[in-house]
C-alpha cells in the first residue's frame, strides 16, 4: 500500500507567527498553534500519514534575522514535534524529490497543510491537495488556486475531522 503524506508548513500552521515582526527568532516568541499537538497526535495514531515539515525562512542569515537567533526556537520546535525539515524554498518541489514520482507514495491522497497561497501552490505542484489554514479562500481565488484547496479552516480539530472522514470507506457488495 502506498504511503500518504502530510506536508506541513511551519509558521502560521504549526506555530503562531509573531505579530511584531513575523520572525520566530527567540524562544520567547515560540507559541504553538492552538490544538496542534492533540490533533497531530490523533492523526499520527489513527491515520496512515507520514509527516514532512516544509518551511521558508525569509531573511534568514541577514542582519535583521541572524542565523544564530533562528536555531534555538527551531530546534526546540523540532525536538517538541520530533520531525525533520528541509531547507529549499516552497512552492518549488526540490525539497520533495524523495516523494515525487516514487511509487511508494500516494501523492493524490496526500495533503499540504499551510496558511499561505504558496502552500496551496506547492500542493498543486506536487499533485496533491491542500488544507488551507485560513477562514477565506478569496486570496486563492485571486491566484486561481481554489480548486487545489480541499479544506479552509483555522481549527486543527476540523483538520483532523476532515482527514479522518476521508479515511473511512464503505464497500457495498451484492
Amino acid at each position: 500500500m502506498k504511503k500518504k503524506v502530510l506536508f506541513i508548513d511551519r509558521d502560521g500552521t504549526l506555530v503562531i507567527e509573531p505579530p511584531v515582526d513575523y520572525q520566530l527568532d527567540s524562544l520567547e516568541k515560540l507559541e504553538f498553534y492552538p490544538k496542534v499537538f492533540r490533533n497531530l497526535g490523533f492523526i499520527r495514531s489513527k491515520l496512515d500519514f507520514e509527516f514532512v515539515m516544509v518551511t521558508n525562512q525569509d531573511g534568514l542569515g541577514t542582519s535583521s534575522f541572524p542565523e544564530e537567533t533562528f536555531w534555538p526556537a527551531h530546534n526546540l520546535m523540532l525536538k517538541t514535534l520530533a520531525e525533520d525539515c528541509a531547507s529549499t524554498r516552497k512552492p518549488r518541489t526540490g525539497m520533495l524529490t524523495k516523494y515525487i514520482s516514487n511509487p511508494e507514495y500516494d501523492l493524490e491522497g496526500s495533503f499540504v497543510i499551510g496558511d499561505r497561497p504558496t502552500d496551496v501552490e506547492l500542493a498543486k505542484n506536487i499533485g496533491c491537495r491542500a488544507i488551507y489554514l485560513q477562514e477565506s479562500i478569496d486570496l486563492l481565488k485571486e491566484k486561481g488556486l481554489e480548486t487545489y484547496c480541499a479544506l479552509a479552516t483555522t481549527d486543527w480539530d476540523r483538520v483532523a475531522e476532515f482527514l479522518f472522514a476521508g479515511e473511512r470507506r464503505a464497500e457495498i457488495r451484492r
